[in-house]
């Protein structure tokens, strides 16, 4: 056997070994943008986690130094440097905010991870994501479905995949980001470092911005205060500023109650202690199946019926799919679309 022929087969083996140990993917509980144990990956950067307060700042360090056009490139990540010998066709992406993010620079992914709550490709993406096939969901990645995918590249992060990364990296060359969430603009320039495009997702995020800063200023001085409010599974959560809609909510200079002004993910609560969500707005989300959460019991207590907002009719159900899963440009777009035709009179 020539040498070339060998070394081949000894990629294949290594694949093959690495997919007999990890063909079921790895075990998760459901989680969404960042829950407590950070699912799969690493407690470090879920919520509360000792990596968790600096993501974006580490995120922003990362990317390429490799000019426009120019390929190999090494691209700086959240495990390592990555070597990409040439442009990416075959993308695979590992959540919800890389579909996003590479559908926005006008990439249709050949393979993604949903996540538990939802296995549909997001409805506001689908008329530009083309047909991925399903690898699994977030929490339970499916290597042998990636790998008969034949990748150029896989885009993930280290709080959701990083127990999966060195087998990943075996399929194809991988990037991770820290985390999904408030990180995202910095993951946006991350992915598109890796695909070699920066200046449109630039260009994406300052329209962006100036759609944000504009939605501030035609609401004046006298701004409504904002709560947010997500039932889920396992809790009810009240979404604070490290979280992706903080982040929306803090470019559009939109104040929030003092409880959801801190520096963290969200504030969790029960049905019994709906009364902490009042404020001039509620907009709430549902994760996965409403008859899974306590929503029934939180909105048929009589703390909520007292509520500022749900008084004066300002209470309002809003898209998961953007307003908490998204994790990208498109979805931001989305969400402030959604802001002003609620709150522009």
């Amino acid at each position: 056997m020539s040498l070339r022929r060998r070394g081949t087969a000894a990629v294949a083996l290594s694949v093959a070994a690495a997919l007999s140990l990890a063909a079921c993917g790895s075990s998760g509980d459901g989680k969404d943008e960042a829950g407590k144990d950070g699912g799969s990956g690493s407690k470090a950067v879920a919520q509360g986690g000792k990596d968790f307060g600096k993501a974006a700042e580490e995120t922003a360090k990362m990317g390429t130094d490799a000019a426009p056009g120019q390929f190999p490139r090494t691209v700086r990540h959240a495990l390592g440097t990555t070597e990409l010998k040439e442009r990416p066709k075959r993308v695979v992406v590992l959540d919800v905010g890389e579909l996003d993010n590479v559908v926005s620079l006008g990439i249709q992914p050949v393979g993604w991870a949903p996540s538990e709550g939802s296995q549909e490709l997001p409805e506001y993406l689908k008329k530009d994501a083309g047909d991925p096939k399903n690898v699994g969901t977030i929490n339970n990645l499916n290597l042998e479905a990636i790998n008969e995918l034949h990748p150029d590249l896989i885009l993930g992060s280290k709080l959701r995949a990083e127990k999966n990364y060195k087998d990943l990296a075996k399929i194809a060359p991988t990037v991770f980001s820290v985390r999904p969430g408030f990180t995202w603009k910095e993951n946006y320039l991350l992915n598109a470092a890796a695909l070699d495009k920066t200046a449109e997702a630039k260009k994406n995020l300052d329209a962006y911005a100036a759609k944000a800063k504009k939605l501030g200023e035609d609401l004046g001085g006298n701004k409504p205060t904002i709560s947010m409010v997500r039932y889920l599974p396992q809790f009810t959560r009240l979404y604070a500023g490290q979280s992706f809609i903080g982040t929306i909510l803090k470019d559009a200079g939109l104040p929030r109650p003092k409880n959801q002004q801190a520096d963290k993910l969200a504030v969790e609560i029960g049905p019994e202690q709906i009364d902490q969500a009042d404020a001039d707005w509620i907009f709430t989300g549902v994760y996965g199946s409403p008859d899974k959460t306590k929503r029934d019991a939180a909105e048929g207590n009589p703390l909520w019926k007292s509520l500022k907002a749900v008084k004066d009719g300002h209470a309002k159900d809003v898209k998961d799919e953007t307003w908490y899963l998204g994790l990208g440009v498109t979805a931001a777009n989305s969400v402030l679309d959604d802001l002003r035709g609620f709150l522009v009179k």
